[in-house]
């Protein structure tokens, strides 16, 4: 028996009924849009190289380098052996090492594949806080529904702008100091869909899409954006659209979205089962092929004890559980606008075929837009092509739904973010006394979780590689001997010492220096995983260099950070990686530093608000150490 779900034009229906006009056009993986092809669309832009193979003993001395702040005097004696051992004369990771720069000859990035796969596509937990970052807009004042309708077409509206720039090879060339960077990822932020899977997941890029979806009240509709000619349509036009859906929903739906929440391997067997019933089949094709998904919020209660910032973050990253709007959501498409009646909106994007910074080029843009836009009641157009989505909801499906509601919620419970904006310097400072401000800040993040511990922890900061073709990430491996040293001395002196300043200089210098080995393609992660997949796919035992428990110690990373800038005030915000660890994401402006810091409820361990006063604390005792030789207006 189908559940029977109220239909908003006004009739109860065991089915929901609706004027269908669509047809599911072909999916095709990663292929860009058909008028502008990837090597016509990358032809306006600088070539970039091939990524590099690192040499094996560069990458071994440097991964010995990071793991023994982590580990005991005999442990350390051990993990020197083994990793000796892997790197010997004539050894397995000599054999490795060869067969990878054969790879990496003929290949323009001999990890992208790998890495996509490994981090993305055969990842099983949710992809809800565990991998889809949030990336959280200035809050607005809304005093009517009218009001929230303008501002979320003007995102729309300026959202379309944005993908014509895409499409006409117009947006900017990326620079990193000199060095150009790789395009490609600009290519997939619009019109792709992560598609669920029973063991492994793909992606899916419809290049002729014409719509856009708007969810709201768990209702899915199709919009069609672009009129005869090809040409986006008027910014009233939309408006009218989003007046008319809002009013043709009402009541709320089963969440079907809430699916999109669930483990990938229970979402994709009942993927496979809502696929058969060739009205959910079209309902959901429709989804996959669109341009991107506008979810229009209802009003989030307050919680008590909750900043409005992080209570903007948490609703941003997830929707805030069931009986809100985690179920108003599309999780498996790349790109999200949400837009909530209370005035929070932002995006949140699955994180398989881009980074954060594109994401973030794009919030600056349509935010931007939407603060230029005059748009209000009088430009309202009359609707264009609207289509309401069915699905036919069984009795076995909403037990499904049941099951993930409860999912979702104790996901909701055990998240907590803290979102905060440092304000006592800002980057500028920073830069005055001579420091670079990402390392000021990640030397700041290491020292807030030694000053709570008592310990360092392996500490994850993402580079990027896009110096290189298909380039995506490496890993900055902030715990290094002299930040941990820094750090521990600091912590335990009573007084000031002019040492204390060189061993500020000294941290800065062995961050920044990993920093640039990073983005040149020579880190340790992606090397060791390159080689760990080519043993796993040649039949080859697994070097014992992968069983030493250090290496494992090095990579539980219970901290997660990320710098994303962006020209607003804005800051982007993502879940933890390791059940007692901190995911920690910061947007430096000119004088202040928005932060995100996150962590597990159900840790006994952690804190995110301990953690953010531990990491404010900690960036004052720097400056002070930086600005007591070196004279400054702080």
């Amino acid at each position: 028996m189908a559940t029977k779900v109220m239909n908003p034009f006004g009739t109860l229906s065991r089915k929901l009924l609706f004027p269908r006009f669509c047809f599911r056009s072909s999916i095709t993986k990663m292929t860009p849009p058909r008028r502008m092809l990837s090597s016509e669309f990358l032809s306006h832009y600088e070539n970039v190289p091939s990524l590099p193979v690192p040499k094996l003993q560069s990458t071994l001395d440097r991964y010995l380098r990071t793991v023994k702040p982590l580990l005991t005097e005999d442990q350390f004696s051990i993990t020197n052996q083994v990793t000796k051992n892997f790197g010997a004369s004539g050894g397995v990771g000599e054999k490795l090492q060869q067969m990878l720069e054969k790879k990496g000859a003929n290949e323009v990035n001999w990890l992208s594949d790998w890495w996509l796969d490994a981090a993305y596509l055969s990842y099983r937990l949710p992809v809800v806080v565990h991998s889809n970052p949030g990336l959280i807009f200035p809050k607005q004042q809304f005093a009517s529904v009218e009001e929230q309708l303008i501002y979320a077409a003007k995102l729309i509206a300026g959202s379309l702008r944005y993908k014509s720039l895409i499409d006409e090879a117009k947006i900017k060339q990326d620079f990193l100091g000199k060095n150009p960077l790789d395009m490609s990822q600009y290519m997939k932020v619009f019109n792709t869909c992560r598609i669920p899977g029973l063991k492994k997941d793909s992606l899916a890029q419809n290049p002729d899409s014409k719509h856009i979806i708007i969810v709201h009240n768990n209702h899915f509709f199709r919009m069609d954006v672009y009129g005869e000619n090809g040409e986006v349509v008027d910014d009233g036009q939309i408006l009218g659209n989003l007046l008319e859906i809002v009013k043709c929903s009402s009541q709320r739906a089963e969440p079907v979205g809430i699916l999109t929440t669930e483990n990938r391997n229970g979402w994709g067997s009942a993927y496979l089962k809502l696929k058969k019933d060739a009205t959910n089949s079209a309902s959901l094709a429709a989804i996959e092929d669109s341009i991107f998904v506008t979810c229009l919020d209802k009003i989030v209660p307050e919680q008590n004890g909750v900043s409005s910032s992080s209570s903007q973050a948490t609703h941003i990253l997830h929707g805030s559980g069931s009986m809100n709007n985690s179920g108003n959501r599309w999780f498996d498409k790349t790109l999200q606008i949400l837009v909530g009646a209370e005035g929070t909106c932002g995006l949140c994007y699955e994180h398989s075929p881009a980074e954060g910074p594109p994401m973030a080029n794009l919030a600056d843009y349509i935010v931007s837009y939407a603060q230029k836009k005059t748009l209000t009641a009088e430009h309202i157009q009359p609707c264009s092509k609207i289509q309401h989505l069915a699905f036919n909801i069984d009795s076995e499906m909403l037990d499904v739904i049941q099951v993930a509601k409860g999912n979702i919620d104790l996901l909701v419970e055990d998240i907590e973010i803290n979102s905060f904006k440092f304000d006592t310097f800002g980057k500028e400072d920073i830069k005055a006394l001579k420091m670079s401000p990402d390392s000021f800040i990640q030397i700041a993040i290491q020292m807030a979780f030694i000053k709570m511990y008592g310990h360092p922890a392996a500490h994850y900061e993402s580079a990027s590689t896009r110096k290189f073709q298909n380039g995506r990430t490496e890993t900055i491996r902030t715990c290094l001997p002299e930040i941990v040293n820094f750090a521990v001395d600091l912590l335990n002196s009573e007084k000031k010492s002019p040492l204390q300043y060189q061993a500020l200089q000294l941290a800065m210098k062995a961050h920044k220096d990993y920093v640039l080995s990073a983005i040149n393609g020579e880190g340790v992660d992606r090397h060791l995983l390159g080689l760990k997949m080519l043993a796993i796919e040649n039949g080859m035992d697994v070097p014992s260099i992968y069983l030493d428990p250090s290496y494992s110690v090095s990579n539980n990373w219970r901290l997660s950070t990320s710098q994303v800038a962006a020209q607003h005030d804005m800051v982007m915000c993502y879940g933890p990686v390791a059940p007692d660890g901190y995911g920690c994401c910061y947007n430096p402006r000119r004088d202040e530093i928005n932060f995100a810091v996150s962590s597990f409820v159900s840790s006994p361990t952690t804190s995110s608000h301990k953690f953010s006063e531990a990491l404010s604390t900690s960036l004052v005792a720097l400056r002070d150490v930086a600005a007591s030789h070196i004279p400054s207006k702080l």
